[in-house]
């Protein structure tokens, strides 16, 4: 007997959309077929809806352990699988302490599997502090290390000059790791930071210190590095069509390089700062329209690699002020992620439902060795979630689960509604309550 069975959904595959019946046992996907004829403990009528794979978000700062009054692991999980999410990948920063050696990641670890409605994984940080416990990071586990090529915000959590990325990428090379890097040129940017800011102190000011040039340089110095170390490289956040152009002819030249965008670059502009004010600042900052008008090209001829959320929020005081510089920088959005691609992707611009699937899933679980995870196949973890693409709704405070309901989504009106989420056949998620699953598990790259 099998213990449960989705019937007639839509299931988006990555060999197309499929009209099926699709059968769990233990956990896993174990039949997918037109008609599954035998019982199950548990059916689920999806006629009429889209089967998606859990989201995996690669990118998200939920702020906990220490830090939990900014977001915190329960509201941020409960988010992502409110947004049709099933794993997450937290970053190192932010929370205290930053995950640096292995007593930290230690504390995290059991922090997320004590409150995560959702699996994770956890990156670790590079920075000049810990080269010497990259070792004992990769022992426990950790996805990969996070590098900073710009100031962080964050004195416990310093920037990479270039011999300490070059020699963490040697080091990430040999332990069979990828590095991830926020690529801006800190000389750059604060250069001009000090320059802009005599002019003013403005959302003006501070998106010309951040100009495109300076993510360029960056990804160009972090793709020599990779070369030469042969290190499996992940450029976050790329803000810019010139930046993702940049990455996609070094990975055409065969650097190892996987490029990743957020929704927000792919939904709003530098423009809408002037509405938004700081609740939609982040670095690298909203970019012009002809500029996203580039990413969004790209993104269709299929350049980018992954789609994360960058999920980075604050209390709301921290956003408040007249000193736009001074500003928190974070975007929360992690519930919105499926939403905008959607929307703003598939209704808008026809990207076809299964390169949105292979963007949030697929390529997120290939990229990083998670070799049961990220597609709706036999074999695979039953993670899914269950979309109705005729629904329509304009987000409202009362819809967000983080912990401050603040989003530069607020009053946007998305096309597709996630009626549940499921993680390993069990419901997470189901028409607007969060469940709890019996297990949750630290997802670890497969070497």
């Amino acid at each position: 007997m099998l213990d449960l069975i989705v019937r007639g959904g839509n299931l988006v595959t990555p060999e197309g959309l499929l009209q099926a019946d699709m059968g769990v046992l233990d956990g896993h996907i174990v039949q997918i077929r037109q008609e599954i004829a035998e019982p199950a403990r548990q059916e689920v009528r999806a006629a009429g809806l889209y089967v998606f794979p859990g989201l995996v978000d690669v990118h998200v700062h939920f702020n906990e352990p220490g830090q939990a009054h900014w977001e915190g692991i329960e509201t941020g999980s409960a988010a992502l699988a409110a947004g049709g999410g099933t794993l997450f990948f937290d970053m190192p920063l932010n929370s205290l302490p930053c995950t640096l050696d292995a007593p930290s990641f230690d504390q995290k670890r059991a922090a997320m599997r004590a409150s995560s409605y959702t699996d994770f994984a956890l990156w670790a940080g590079l920075t000049p502090k810990n080269l010497e416990y990259l070792p004992e990071l990769a022992e426990r586990g950790v996805i990969g290390f996070k590098a900073f090529m710009c100031n962080s915000g964050l004195p416990e959590f310093p920037a990479c000059d270039d011999a300490t990325l070059y020699e963490g990428m040697r080091l990430a090379a040999q332990l069979g790791l990828p590095v991830a890097v926020h690529a801006e040129s800190e000389a750059l940017t604060a250069h001009l930071a000090k320059k802009m800011r005599a002019q003013g102190s403005t959302w003006r000011e501070y998106v010309a210190s951040r100009p495109v040039f300076t993510e360029l340089e960056a990804i160009g110095r972090a793709l020599l590095l990779a070369q030469e170390t042969g290190c499996k490289l992940h450029i976050v956040h790329i803000s810019s069509g010139a930046g993702v152009a940049l990455a996609a002819e070094a990975k055409a030249r065969g650097v190892d390089v996987s490029l990743e965008t957020c929704p927000h670059y792919l939904t709003f502009t530098e423009e809408d700062l002037e509405r938004l004010g700081a609740v939609g600042k982040c670095a690298p900052p909203l970019r012009s329209r002809s500029e996203q008008n580039g990413l969004w090209s790209l993104v269709l001829q299929g350049a980018v690699d992954i789609i994360g959320s960058d999920h980075s929020p604050s209390p709301p005081e921290l956003k408040q002020g007249n000193d736009f510089f001074a500003l928190w920088g974070g975007i929360a959005g992690v519930q919105s992620t499926l939403g905008v691609l959607l929307t703003e992707g598939w209704r808008r611009r026809g990207l076809a439902l299964e390169r949105i699937a292979a963007l949030l899933a697929q390529n997120p679980a290939l990229r990083f060795g998670l070799s049961q995870k990220g597609r709706l196949g036999v074999g695979f973890e039953a993670d899914f979630a269950m979309i109705d693409l005729t629904q329509s709704y304009t987000l409202a405070p009362s819809d967000l689960y983080y912990r401050h309901p603040l989003s530069p989504y607020l009053g946007y009106q998305f096309r597709g509604q996630v009626v549940s989420t499921w993680l390993r056949g069990e419901p997470i998620f189901v028409e607007g309550r969060i469940k709890k699953p019996s297990e949750v598990r630290l997802q670890t790259r497969k070497l």
